[in-house]
């Protein structure tokens, strides 16, 4: 631990960090009748305005030993913000991921979501996601689409660690404070709420509902919080975008030796020979994607609070939300790299067995006319050309050939919920002596109960496309493929309907913690600290399909097909084909109910996909709080270990022919071989009426157990120096920890393979340890009135152990049975570790101006670097808010202004074998695989509150009011991937308090 050698001066400057919020982190509040009653005053966050809760946070980030931010009830429910993740974002060097139009994952200080924990009352909360592909992905980010904003009393943010607060936030630790009864004003109050939304893009209003009820004793002894809510929402997006069937989708580069259509003919007049063209980079394909979906959110609060006695407090908190996400999602998909290389595998495959185009016996290929290139600089730092339009055709008389696909898939009980209760338990042995238990249980669920559709091949001569700019669809038609209304056998063919999939994960953990403080009060040394935590955590990821009757395709009636709406892409530019169609809802389900099969759940399993992953974490910690006689220097210094122990179960295949699958309701036979295979479930394999069952077809799976232990010591230093009564530096020295996500540790072995070289398979690395990080911050604020401060901080983080997803060969290995029923040594293609740095610097500025007007700004700089050269994902270089007030007795408003910068997307964690790390060779340079890049995105929002009598007020909120185009692209913003809109959200709202 060179990094971390802290002086003996250091030391003396060490000390003691306010407890801001009542969290279930240890209090640390020495001086004790100042500090306890400064503690309260920030614990009750009990305000009247936004003038006062902007105080109130200001005064809790000045007197804080730690660089943190604070967000109060008041500062939510002047702001339109629907849920927490938009109301962290208002913070400095906070950003979010936003999909649809809704803020759902929460990064700090240019990181990725999965680098910040998020806590609820000292704990972490378990949360499901309600997107197929997040569900599957086991990311350790938590959605907070399930949190309302009405749940916040207060939000603490720690950009600086300490011992006290709990390990796993590499980039930094959010804890969220929920109510507590007895610091109600009155014995008896509440607030109800009643309004609705409207959303543009879907044009749909719907009912939002919350109310909150708070009773506590005349005595202040028993207290009881009860709140429920219930938000509905519809949510639309339309998008133009490369994504496609097979190789068509996104980009790759021209090769005229497979792409034969193109010759020095083709481009007679144009200034360009085939020559030219080689290596050029193309978009694969013009596509365009509808989605209809809804956001059901309901649940509640209660909260217990209990003080027999003045030395004892006990609470008892419950939450639970459920969001019912039910999404439907249409694509109309071009093919134009299937076109250029002569293939019409209406999959879009284009290897050597895929079918080829014909006509009158012969393989057609597309050529390329009228084509626009240009130069670009990429990400790296090359120069590349890009095809920017052209018209992709085949050859005049041709006949129509594989040009694209059409599909609409419809999940259905889609949803995703999050609940935890916790008890806690506060007892005051003595004046010296306090001690907190916490014990704490948390559960979310993500599941699609049904994702079924209908995919069509479309047949067509030609498209001309012209790309735009980067938060624009590109213009584009085609050409001889009739009506895209409506799918008419002349120019459509349907080749698929699916086998219904379904989805569940389960996401859960059981805690328990202990936190003592011990007032000292012996000079220098004011209080010592000191717990320890131990949780249990299980990931559980499944897969099933139910089987279908049989193999048979009847295409339905094309006159019940419904076209796109007349406005569909209206907010994406103009020029382009947006026409497509698609069969309702309620026809879907008709549609496949007599196709389903009944079997088993065991049958219906997919064992390939599963994840089955424990993890137990403890860790133990003292901190030491200091402090000077005159308060002019303070601050802790700490020490935490915490250990991890990882625990998976991996699919791993059988050997082809070394085992055979048991038909449903047949006696169950264990495989000699294998005895362990699971050999009832159904991975690969159809069960069609009329069929014998064929006990060898698809592959049969067995678990490996993998275990793990991992232990990391983890010092802090934190340092705050009054400068000059309104000047405070600080100084923060840490170490952190993040664990990797559990797909790393829990996807299952695929591809076993032998050879004179050795075996090898792809699979998790149980190896890979956490990351962790060597913080350093530094900052100086200065709080040069009520209300008004300007804050700089600078930081830097060096992370070690940053996964390197792709083909690697590693140091790892895994024996398991060869074809051979032979043990053998496997190295696993896997996941690697490498570092990575994080350096920046955040402003901001909070000032009232005059006669209750004000503004709130700040910006955030984050550069980052990883070894291997690659950006790192999900981390954007820059972020701003600007947020302008105006307040007096009965009138409120506020205009905020946020800007995000560009940023690898990653909407899911990265599979441990998906080829991420990959090299492309472009114009003979050898480059890093393109990244998907999310471009940057500004959005404004706004909110007006008037009180029309005490206690009633009615206020009116905008979202996403600029219906900002949300753009991605590859090397270059000449290389446009994606752009969708999703429209903007009006809320009126009637609130009474009383």
């Amino acid at each position: 631990m060179q990094f971390f050698k802290p002086t003996p001066v250091s030391l003396a400057l060490a000390g003691l960090l306010v407890s801001l919020h009542g969290a279930a982190l240890a209090q640390q509040t020495p001086a004790k009748d100042d500090k306890d009653a400064k503690a309260k005053q920030l614990e009750a966050v009990v305000v009247t305005g936004i003038r006062a809760s902007t105080e109130t946070s200001l005064n809790a980030k000045r007197d804080a030993s730690a660089n943190v931010e604070v967000i109060t009830a008041v500062d939510v429910g002047k702001m339109p913000d629907k849920n927490l993740a938009d109301s962290l974002q208002r913070v400095a060097g906070v950003a979010v991921r936003t999909d649809y139009d809704e803020a759902e994952k929460v990064a700090m200080r240019g990181t990725n979501p999965d680098m910040t924990l998020i806590l609820f009352n000292g704990h972490t909360v378990s949360g499901g996601d309600w997107y197929i592909s997040d569900q599957t992905s086991s990311s350790r980010s938590t959605s907070l689409s399930l949190m309302p904003s009405s749940v916040l009393n207060a939000a603490t943010i720690y950009k600086t660690s300490q011992a006290n607060v709990l390990d796993g936030g590499l980039a930094g630790t959010i804890n969220v404070t929920t109510r507590k009864p007895l610091d109600a004003k009155k014995t008896f109050s509440g607030v109800v709420s009643v309004g609705g939304v409207h959303a543009t893009l879907p044009d749909k209003t719907s009912p939002q509902l919350s109310a909150m009820l708070n009773w506590k004793s005349d005595d202040n002894r028993l207290g009881v919080i009860g709140q429920v809510f219930a938000e509905k929402r519809y949510v639309r997006r339309d998008s133009a975008s490369r994504f496609a069937y097979g190789a068509s989708s996104g980009w790759d580069v021209i090769n005229t030796t497979t792409m034969k259509g193109i010759t020095d003919a083709s481009l007679a007049g144009t200034g360009y020979t085939a020559a030219d063209l080689n290596g050029v980079r193309l978009p694969g394909s013009m596509s365009t994607e509808f989605v209809e979906g809804v956001r059901d959110r309901k649940g509640g609060m209660l909260s217990v609070q209990w003080r027999p006695v003045e030395q004892l407090d006990v609470g008892l908190t419950g939450f639970h939300s459920k969001m019912n996400s039910d999404n439907y999602g249409r694509l109309t998909s071009g093919a134009m790299y299937s076109m250029l290389v002569g293939k019409a595998e209406p999959f879009g495959a284009v290897t050597a067995a895929a079918a080829n185009t014909n006509f009158n016996g012969q393989q057609v290929f597309a050529s390329i006319k009228n084509p626009q290139i240009v130069e670009e600089t990429t990400i790296y730092g090359d120069k590349i050309r890009v095809l920017r339009g052209a018209t992709i055709a085949f050859a005049p008389g041709v006949t129509p050939q594989y040009i694209g696909n059409s599909e609409g898939f419809f999940r259905s009980g889609a949803s995703a919920s999050s609940g935890f209760l916790d008890l806690d338990a506060t007892y005051k042995f003595s004046n010296d002596l306090k001690v907190k238990g916490l014990v704490s249980t948390t559960r979310g669920v993500g599941t699609t109960d049904q994702d079924r559709g209908l995919t069509y091949a479309r047949y067509g001569t030609g498209v001309t496309f012209q790309l735009q700019g980067v938060n624009e669809a590109p213009t584009w038609s085609y050409q001889g493929a009739g009506p895209g209304t409506s799918p008419v056998a002349s120019n459509y063919t349907l080749i698929a309907t699916n086998a219904p999939n379904r989805y569940k994960t389960v996401d859960r953990e059981s805690s328990v913690a202990l936190d003592a403080e011990y007032q000292q009060n012996s000079g220098v040394f004011q209080s010592l600290e000191f717990g320890f935590r131990h949780a249990d955590h299980h990931r559980d990821h499944r897969r099933s399909q139910l089987k279908i009757k049989s193999s048979t395709i009847t295409a339905p009636d094309p006159s019940l097909a419904v076209p796109y709406p007349a406005d569909f892409g209206n907010g994406l530019g103009s020029g382009f084909d947006n026409t497509g169609f698609y069969y309702s809802r309620d026809f879907l389900r008709q549609y496949f109910a007599d196709k389903y099969k009944t079997t088993t759940p065991e049958f219906e399993r997919l064992v390939a996909n599963e994840i089955e992953l424990r993890e137990q974490q403890s860790a133990l910690y003292f901190q030491q709080n200091l402090e000077t006689a005159d308060g002019k220097l303070s601050g802790n210094v700490g020490l935490r270990y915490a250990r991890t122990i990882v625990d998976a179960q991996i699919a791993t295949p059988v050997p082809t022919g070394k085992c055979q699958r048991i038909e449903p309701g047949k006696t169950v036979v264990p495989c000699a071989a294998y005895p362990t295979a699971i050999v009832t479930a159904g991975d690969g394999a159809t069960y069609f009426d009329g069929v014998a069952f064929n006990p060898n077809q698809g592959t049969i799976y067995y678990k490996v157990p993998q275990h793990k232990v991992f232990d990391d010591i983890l010092p802090s230093l934190n340092a705050r120096w009054q400068l000059a009564p309104n000047w405070i530096a600080r100084a923060g020295l840490s170490k952190t920890l993040g664990r990797q996500n559990y797909n790393l540790y829990g996807a299952g072995f695929t591809g076993q393979s032998c050879n004179s070289q050795g075996c090898t398979v792809n699979g998790p690395n149980a190896a890979l340890e956490p990351m962790t990080a060597q913080n350093t911050d530094l900052s100086l604020g200065w709080y040069y009135a009520r209300r008004s401060a300007v804050v700089l901080s600078l930081f830097d983080s060096l992370v070690r152990g940053y996964p390197k997803t792709g083909t690697v060969q590693q140091g790892v290995t895994v024996d398991l049975l060869d074809s051979q029923n032979v043990v053998q040594t496997y190295r696993i293609n896997t996941t690697g570790q490498q570092r990575a740095r994080i350096q920046g610097a955040e402003l901001s500025w909070e000032q009232p101006i005059w006669g209750g007007f004000g503004f709130q700004s700040n910006l955030s700089y984050a550069d980052t670097s990883v070894e291997d050269g690659r950006p790192m994902v999900g981390a954007s270089r820059k972020s701003a808010n600007l947020v302008g007030y105006f307040e007096n007795d009965v009138f409120s408003v506020r205009l905020a202004w946020n800007y995000r910068s560009e940023y690898v997307n990653s909407t899911t964690a990265p599979a441990p074998t998906a080829n991420s790390q990959g090299l492309s060779v472009v114009q003979g340079i050898t480059m890093p695989t393109a990244p998907t890049i999310q471009a940057p995105v500004t959005n404004v929002a706004l909110t007006v509150n008037y009180t029309v009598m005490p206690g009633l007020e009615v206020s009116f909120s905008g979202t996403n009011l600029t219906n900002p185009g949300r753009g991605q692209y590859r090397y270059s913003e000449l290389e446009p991937q994606k752009v969708d809109v999703s429209g903007r959200q009006y809320y009126l709202e009637a609130r009474y308090k009383f």
